[in-house]
């Protein structure tokens, strides 16, 4: 590990790939997989297994998260309990990740544009209460689809610049087919910080966020107890967290009347933060539902 380098996670070290040609050998017939990253995404499966079994999480789910000298990484691994053809039709296009980033109670707007450069998600971040757009930070997000195949899945969004300094933001995720109507998911998430940037974090921390922590147990106390890594490995834990289940989220509702998807995602990412207040308690039910369903009026139009 590099000077500078912190890693948490579960078993403290985020673990490395197996080889792309690891098969899947649970018994069961499978279609083999036909490109190298749906390979390695099964093999990290496998290699995950018995931590997707075992877990504080309450689901078959990972979290590892790491600081380097350019900023921070989160990554989520889970095993969704839908086939892949739910999460690549929920997940293919910037509009549908519109309804995620919505869902994330520092999101004040996004709204999904094609131009010349390709499709743009224009997403304001701002506080976690209701925000006029002028006072949050506009983000213009990137958005790519790597790979479409029956077995295999992949897109990508990329920011230049974000809030109080930071930059270079980067949120894929990664789909493979599993045996069962399932899916094997990651989801990474990543942005830097310069000088400006550490100093935000810093106020940050030693105020609002000096009791907020992350899901990584770390450490021992004295009584026995494990402590919760709390920091900059806190901030990136919780929001890779909000990301992810505003992900489950959509997909829970997708199989809904399209008239009644949108509050069912709202309801449904509530009841999910709710889950770990500890890490992700905000702000009660009716003023969540309130504020969100405001942000979402706002966000049909182009501003």
């Amino acid at each position: 590990m590099k000077p500078g380098h912190r890693k948490a996670g579960w078993t403290n070290a985020v673990p490395c790939l197996l080889t792309a040609g690891a098969m899947w050998l649970a018994g069961n017939t499978w279609a083999a997989v036909d490109d190298s990253a749906g390979l390695a995404l099964l093999a990290q499966h496998t290699q995950l297994a018995g931590q997707l079994q075992h877990n504080p999480f309450g689901r078959p789910l990972v979290l590892f998260s790491s600081e380097g000298a350019s900023g921070l990484t989160g990554d989520i691994y889970a095993v969704m309990a839908y086939p892949l053809s739910t999460v690549s039709s929920s997940l293919k296009s910037a509009d549908k990740w519109c309804e995620v980033m919505i869902l994330h109670i520092n999101t004040k707007y996004c709204h999904a544009t094609d131009g010349p450069q390709g499709n743009t998600l224009r997403v304001h971040i701002g506080k976690k209460t209701p925000q006029n757009l002028a006072a949050a930070t506009r983000m213009d997000f990137q958005y790519s689809e790597v790979a479409a195949s029956a077995n295999y899945f992949a897109v990508a969004l990329s920011a230049e610049d974000g809030p109080l300094g930071t930059s270079d933001y980067r949120i894929g995720l990664q789909a493979v087919a599993l045996p069962g109507n399932k899916t094997f998911l990651h989801l990474g998430y990543s942005y830097g910080m310069g000088f400006a940037g550490r100093m935000a974090m810093q106020t940050y921390l030693a105020t609002i966020g000096a009791d907020k922590v992350g899901f990584t147990q770390i450490r021992k106390r004295r009584d026995g107890q494990f402590q919760w890594v709390d920091g900059v490995l806190g901030v990136v834990e919780r929001n890779a967290m909000r990301y992810f289940l505003a992900i489950d989220s959509v997909l829970a509702a997708q199989s809904l009347p399209p008239a009644q998807q949108f509050e069912a995602r709202l309801q449904g990412w509530f009841t999910a933060v709710e889950r770990y207040p500890r890490q992700l308690h905000e702000m009660d039910r009716p003023a969540y539902l309130e504020m969100k369903r405001a942000e979402h009026t706002r966000q049909q139009t182009l501003l």
